[in-house]
């Protein structure tokens, strides 16, 4: 028995010494450059579970939205070095530097991206998200196109025929709304929003959801449970997903199936529909090609789903977050709904709803949406891997250039929120503002939508979406924060706090 104890010891003390030594090299290959030092790094599940960071021990799951600028205000610069020895040896970068970030999101042959940690939301199938190199560029060659201004004047009917449907059938004649969150409602918009231009089908609010023949659930129900339990779908075990341990992994489980179900039946509709007249995105990247030579550009049956999957995973929650935290932000600030008020009714004039062309108008209302990214950015991190030895240049806090050694094989992370609230490109980051995005502002430490040749695609869509239905809102009701009494002694930042509360998933929300 000793001797067994010792020969474990023996082998713990043997896996120490390795981890110091990989420690050492990583810290004198990044020449020893300031920052965090941990155990546990966020690739490890229980370094990810740590949401906020434990100092030496875990870097924290939630870290860049947690942090924000302060990690660069601390280490007194706008890259800012980590190290984590478990479950392996890592060396990471975190970067807030619009400059470097141009250059990292600009030059492929030095940075890449590590489609590994995207493998799990391929659940249909490889898509514009999820490849790299020629492949993505084939994605991209087709999916493009889809994204057609005839596309987004379908999202802008769309929109408002569900806002004007949430109005006269849900709300009806009630002069007073209350909700508990807003998400309750944000979320039901953008998911009709994304079954009208997406999918071509429209969902009624008073829908009854019932399963068509042949189906188990409605499409209405597969796209909600499939659109909020894709964490579950990736994460899990095939084999524990139809095992179904509970009431709703086997909901997510049978979702995933209906949704797949409905998107092959709608393959065949489209097959079927020589008129090719259809504006939903669906339909258009079924036909995508086919007038074109050359079929090695089409897509297969799995990267059209995939394709429809991911857009229907980045588009749907991260249009209601957006509006979501803007209805808070609007709340919050009177002032500025004042403002946005008066610019809707100048802007319409005597119409009840905004025309097509009144969008590019709307430009208070944009800024609002802008202001509400800024401060709330749906995805805080965005992954790149050093594919040889190279170096970044920053400053100090003084202005001071820096040369930053990047090992090959180094992480890289675009720390979005560290950008977004940087002094330096953003006077009083904190605050709401969003008449700071009239005349010049700093387009390029703007990083809601990505950047570089991979900047969202579906962009415009988001925007046409958001702004018709922020402006339907907006006209027709006033947005205040509820008085409870349990709350009636809070501060106005306290207020704010609970209001603005955030959790990171997928994305923020």
């Amino acid at each position: 028995m000793q001797q067994h104890l010792l020969f474990a010891a023996g082998l713990i003390c043997l896996f120490l010494v390795k981890k110091c030594i990989e420690y050492r090299r990583a810290i004198r290959a990044i020449h020893n450059y300031p920052g965090v030092r941990a155990v546990l790094s966020n690739s490890s599940g229980l370094g990810y579970l740590c949401k906020r960071s434990i100092p030496g021990l875990a870097v924290g799951g939630a870290r860049l939205w947690v942090k924000r600028y302060s990690d660069f205000c601390r280490y007194g610069a706008d890259i800012v070095s980590c190290v984590a020895v478990l479950p392996r040896t890592e060396i990471l970068l975190f970067v807030a530097d619009p400059a470097a970030i141009k250059e990292i999101s600009s030059d492929k042959t030095r940075f890449s991206k590590p489609t590994e940690l995207y493998e799990l939301v391929n659940i249909f199938g490889r898509n514009i998200v999820t490849t790299e190199g020629d492949e993505w560029k084939r994605h991209r060659k087709i999916v493009a196109p889809a994204f057609s201004e005839r596309n987004c004047e379908l999202v802008w009917e769309e929109t408002l025929h569900v806002m004007i449907g949430l109005f006269n059938d849900v709300w009806g004649s009630d002069s007073i709304i209350t909700l508990d969150n807003a998400f309750d409602i944000t979320m039901p918009i953008s998911l009709f929003v994304v079954a009208a231009s997406a999918f071509g089908r429209r969902i009624p609010w008073t829908e009854g959801g019932l399963a068509p023949p042949g189906h188990h659930m409605s499409f209405k129900e597969a796209l909600h449970i499939v659109s909020t339990g894709t964490v579950i779908k990736a994460v899990l075990p095939k084999w524990l997903l139809n095992l179904g341990p509970s009431q709703y992994i086997r909901e997510v489980r049978d979702a995933f199936r209906e949704m797949e179900a409905y998107m092959r039946e709608m393959v065949t509709e489209n097959m079927l529909d020589d008129t090719k007249s259809r504006r939903d995105l669906f339909s258009s990247l079924v036909h995508a090609g086919q007038d074109s030579p050359g079929q090695e550009a089409l897509l297969t049956d799995a990267e059209l789903l995939g394709n429809v999957f991911m857009f229907l995973l980045a588009g749907h929650e991260t249009a209601a977050s957006t509006l979501c935290f803007a209805l808070g932000l609007l709340a919050l600030h009177k002032d500025e709904q004042d403002k946005l008020y008066d610019h809707i009714r100048f802007t319409l004039g005597e119409k009840d709803v905004p025309a097509y062309s009144d969008l590019n108008s709307l430009s208070y209302c944009s800024a609002v949406l802008y202001e509400t990214l800024r401060l709330f950015p749906p995805v805080i991190g965005i992954p790149k891997k050093a594919t040889e030895d190279t170096v970044l240049s920053t400053v100090d806090r003084d202005g001071n250039p820096i040369a930053v050694p990047v090992p090959v094989g180094s992480s890289v992370a675009i720390h979005v929120p560290g950008v977004h609230y940087n002094p330096r490109y953003w006077k009083d980051p904190a605050a709401f503002r969003p008449s700071r995005f009239f005349g010049n502002w700093p387009r390029d430490a703007f990083l809601p939508f990505g950047a570089g040749s991979r900047a969202c695609i579906g962009r415009r869509f988001f925007e046409t979406e958001a702004i018709t239905a922020l402006t339907m809102l907006v006209m027709r009701y006033e947005i205040s924060v509820t008085d409870e009494p349990q709350f009636r002694d809070e501060t106005a930042e306290q207020r704010r706090e609970r209001v603005l509360s955030a959790t990171q998933e997928l994305t923020l929300t």
